[in-house]
């Protein structure tokens, strides 16, 4: 039986980067662990930072991030409220600064000292993306909920999808003993080998889901019931989820490939 992930699938990092300062919000809970993780960027010596997912809407935690001002960007990994709720609100206290996916240009960006690079990262929600950043000689992944600091993520089915969340786990696999700024969780020191770990978790669970519709689980529900039995009964809604995206991948993985697709 494969057991439910509560701990962090990697070391912890000891130390975050001197350029990354973490402001959690106060909103935990099942899905948010500890709080949504607002990342905020400012290389040594510069003027401006960057802000990475600015969280919910909540005027406290918007005022503590503001606090570091003057910010050239607001960025987003992904649209869940949780992260991009209060956007909107954050931009208008910073003046007009612009929200969006994608870094602002190079030179701005040369000039508040940071390197940012967006990392197309699909799966959890088919808007995820994660940032890598390089300041000097340090780098960092900032995964959204790609890859939290503890346990493992829900692929929110039908936005999310198992296939895209797969190979993007292999994306993140090849940032090698480079540090994780997560959406939710503690920091951790090794993305390759969280996104190692998150790999063999998803196919030890999709192991399971085969052989529960095997023995006759007829729907995401039943198999919900098998295979998740360890899990928090509040936490079975966002099991749901991963069920019916890993349902969906069974259903497609089964059916042959169109006469012509597979070839060059």
């Amino acid at each position: 039986m494969v057991a439910h992930v509560t701990t962090p699938t990697a070391a912890e990092l000891d130390r975050l980067p001197r350029w990354a300062t973490l402001v959690r919000a106060q909103n935990p809970g099942p899905m948010t662990l500890d709080g949504t993780n607002t990342w905020v960027l400012r290389a040594p010596g510069a003027r401006e930072s960057v802000v990475v997912d600015p969280g919910p809407d909540d005027e406290g935690h918007l005022a503590a991030v503001a606090a570091h001002a003057p910010v050239r960007a607001i960025l987003i990994t992904h649209g869940h409220p949780d992260h991009v709720e209060g956007a909107a609100h954050l931009a208008e206290l910073l003046g007009g600064v612009p929200v969006g996916v994608e870094p602002p240009v190079a030179e701005p960006l040369k000039g508040a000292g940071l390197a940012i690079r967006a990392v197309p990262t699909p799966g959890h929600t088919a808007d995820s993306v994660s940032f890598h950043v390089v300041v000097g000689s340090e780098q960092a992944v900032l995964t959204g909920d790609t890859i939290l600091g503890r346990g493992t993520t829900v692929v929110a089915w039908p936005d999310g999808d198992l296939a895209d969340y797969l190979a993007s786990l292999r994306t993140l696999a090849a940032f090698d003993q480079i540090p994780v700024l997560p959406g939710h969780g503690p920091p951790l020191a090794d993305c390759a080998a969280a996104a190692t770990y998150y790999l063999g978790h998803r196919q030890a669970r999709l192991e399971q889901v085969r052989a529960a519709v095997a023995t006759g689980a007829h729907d995401a529900e039943a198999v919900v019931t098998t295979v998740y039995a360890d899990v928090d009964r509040a936490l079975w809604p966002a099991a749901l989820l991963s069920v019916r995206a890993q349902l969906d991948y069974l259903r497609r993985e089964s059916q042959p490939t169109p006469p012509g697709l597979d070839r060059p």
